[in-house]
């Protein structure tokens, strides 16, 4: 994750690797930090959000740390690949980035507050990277489940826009699009900086320091 020899051109369905029919792992053990499943189906009345912003070892953790959700998942989204390996979609040939699912209880914890944390865990201005970590893989998205998450990404971004024009940062450069195929990652990238399993590893991910108004969509619908 430290290196800056990924492409930030993102390739095409014709460039892109072929992948595989099934991934050649499964994912059984529970959460590390929240003990319930990873995979689905999940329980009644939980939604899902996928967001991508830059490295997910340090995105996931910001997650699941919320009141609210039931579960957290990494894995890979946006792009062409079948079931692409992590060693695949670091070399900018899958179009995927890495991304973060997060099943949680609406009841609880309001979407919108999911898109607050999302949008002040990161710069969502760079582009194909964030900070030292460069390429597609590291780019900003949010993959919606529903026209309402739709709705209230696309307004909590114009709410944002101005406060980062502030701090003097250009124009958000967010995907915002529907949800396609999410690939869950191989099972040692999950929960990577748990206790139980890198509780002092690397997390590239930081803020602007800027505050996103929430509030201004709804998300009924």
């Amino acid at each position: 994750m430290l290196f800056n020899r990924h492409k930030t051109e993102l390739v095409s369905a014709e460039q892109a690797l072929p992948g595989r029919a099934a991934a050649p792992f499964t994912l059984t053990q529970p959460h590390t930090v929240l003990g319930n499943p990873l995979t689905g189906p999940y329980p009644a009345g939980l939604e899902v959000a996928d967001f991508g912003l830059g490295c997910f070892w340090g995105a996931e953790r910001t997650f699941w740390k919320l009141p609210g959700v039931w579960t957290t998942l990494v894995g890979y989204q946006g792009g062409h690949t079948e079931n692409p390996t992590y060693e695949e979609v670091c070399s900018g040939r899958t179009g995927h980035t890495e991304a973060v699912r997060v099943v949680y209880d609406p009841a609880v914890l309001p979407y919108e507050t999911l898109l607050k944390t999302f949008w002040e865990a990161h710069d969502p201005t760079q582009g194909n990277r964030q900070g030292n970590d460069v390429g597609t893989q590291y780019r900003s998205a949010v993959y919606t489940h529903s026209p309402a998450q739709a709705a209230a990404a696309e307004a909590t971004r114009d709410a944002f826009q101005p406060n980062l024009a502030a701090i003097g940062l250009g124009p958000i450069t967010t995907e915002i699009a529907p949800a396609g195929p999410f690939y869950p990652a191989e099972p040692y990238h999950q929960q990577y900086l748990s206790d139980a399993k890198n509780p002092n590893g690397y997390c590239g991910l930081g803020g602007t320091g800027a505050s996103c108004p929430i509030g201004v969509a709804r998300t009924e619908g």
